[in-house]
């Protein structure tokens, strides 16, 4: 089924074809906290302020300021189109990304004109105005400013030649300006702009708007599992089966998706830093994964932004910071991260991973573990330290065994209350860096944590003692199809 989709406006037209998937309005919004005021309600999910829910994407057809463009949010913020928009499964999800990282396809050069660059706008214009040309919005009355939430960042590292591609927070905050926020060694693109720096030199950037979900998911793998050196571009060539096509910049020597929506073309400056809320002096950034508006950062980098390239009557495409989308794309490559490295150290007792929305796809997983053996007990433990080693963002591990559903919260509940006792299943480990937008990972929290950013990592073992199975069966029910007395 999506065997068609390879861009924006296919993933779209898929998602017409599926019911209660994609509505539309041709209501006004204003783009500056409206847009994400209104998706809240209607389908943000996630670790948004309740009340929320998992509901339909949405396009917004008449965005105040913007007459040619529309807006399309939450396309990602359910598992269930995820899995339509990859043609897979939403339980497969995780062990089809794995597969797809062993096994890549590399982008390609565009051949003919890209559709990205039917409408070009260069910086060198008089009328040029970013606040004009892409409508990105505030998720909140509290942000820095406008934000593209979807950017696929591409650049290339200036020693090795090797090109990567990562999504950023960015700001605008000028007629040609834009701020990006670097976290400290988390990202390859930061690694290239530090090397740059370092050189003295600019380093040139594409930021593609609008594409083909299979590149916004794969985008999102960090280290170990997609060393620097790995393009994430050719995760989704290989969940394609076909290579992601590029086009040449129109005004910097980079490349940038060619069937993009929109493409921000632009430099990284070396030896200077913004203060992101400059414009706005709010204190806040935008909201973040964990469900808290992150404090704006005086550090960020600047993009002098050379051109804004699109397409007729473009689509812009954005998110809310905490919403399920974001769960989609930070949560399933991690299920896959963890899975493949599990998976390769001890074959066939992983059966399959979920990083919940509660933990915002960073945070928190459950591994549905299968003891085969007496000398598997205590393997699942070790499959827990395993995931924190292959996602250093990862706070807590659930633990439960094959019976449990680990994608059904109210289930792994279920085996935490049936399958757990406090002073045995818990397991410790104090004094670790974990992620600096948890704000409980900060001394003034805990005297035990060491400087912002540690955490304790822990395990909950809600799996049966390989000796005690047989006194921990569920109720047995007779297996049928009830479709003979169901069926209208």
């Amino acid at each position: 089924m999506a065997a068609k989709v390879r861009d924006l406006r296919s993933a779209l037209a898929l998602l017409e074809e599926m019911p209660d998937q994609l509505i539309e309005t041709d209501v006004e919004v204003d783009p500056m906290a409206e847009l994400a005021g209104v998706y809240r309600y209607v389908g943000a999910g996630g670790t948004v302020k309740r009340p929320t829910k998992e509901g339909p994407a949405m396009i917004f057809n008449n965005v105040k300021g913007h007459p040619d463009a529309k807006v399309a949010i939450g396309l990602l913020a359910s598992r269930k189109r995820v899995a339509a928009l990859l043609d897979t499964e939403s339980e497969n999800l995780g062990k089809m990304l794995c597969k797809s990282v062993e096994n890549p396809v590399p982008p390609v050069d565009f051949t003919g004109d890209a559709p990205c660059q039917q409408v070009v706008h260069k910086a060198t214009d008089p009328e040029f105005d970013l606040y004009k040309l892409v409508p990105a919005p505030t998720n909140t009355p509290d942000d820095a400013g406008p934000y593209i939430t979807l950017g696929m960042c591409y650049a290339t590292h200036p020693d090795t030649g090797v090109h990567d591609v990562t999504i950023h927070r960015l700001c605008i905050q000028g007629k040609d300006e834009l701020s990006i926020f670097f976290t400290p060694g988390a990202r390859h693109i930061g690694a290239m702009a530090e090397r740059a720096e370092e050189l003295g030199q600019k380093l040139p950037i594409s930021i593609s708007i609008g594409v083909d979900p299979a590149i916004e998911i794969g985008s999102c793998f960090e280290p170990p599992t997609t060393p620097l050196g790995y393009d994430e571009l050719s995760v989704a060539g290989a969940l394609r089966g076909e290579p992601v096509e590029l086009c040449k910049c129109v005004t910097v020597n980079e490349r940038a998706i060619a069937n993009a929506e929109y493409v921000i073309e632009g430099e990284v400056i070396p030896g200077v830093r913004v203060k992101e809320d400059q414009n706005s002096n709010t204190g806040y950034a935008m909201p973040e994964f964990p469900g808290y508006t992150g404090p704006a950062s005086d550090q960020c980098w600047l993009i002098k932004v050379t051109a804004v390239t699109h397409r007729e009557h473009p689509i812009m495409q954005t998110c809310i910071g905490p919403s399920e989308e974001h769960v989609s794309m930070a949560g399933i490559p991690t299920e896959a991260s963890i899975y493949g490295m599990v998976e390769k150290a001890m074959p066939g007792r992983l059966q399959n991973v979920y990083c919940s929305s509660a933990g915002g796809g960073k945070y928190m997983a459950v591994l549905q573990f299968k003891k085969l053996s007496p000398s598997d007990e205590g393997r699942q433990r070790q499959a827990a330290l395993l995931a924190f080693s292959a996602f250093s963002e990862l706070k807590n591990v659930f633990l439960v065994d094959e019976d449990v559903d680990c994608f059904d919260m109210n289930d792994v509940l279920w085996a935490m209350n049936t399958r757990f006792q406090g002073d045995v299943d818990v397991i410790t480990i104090p004094g670790v860096r974990c992620h600096p937008l948890d704000p409980s990972n900060d001394p003034a929290f805990s005297p035990g944590i060491r400087d912002h950013g540690i955490a304790c990592k822990t395990i909950f073992d809600c799996t049966v003692p390989y000796d005690l199975k047989a006194c921990f069966h569920r109720a047995r029910f007779m297996e049928l199809d009830p479709e003979k007395w169901t069926k209208k």
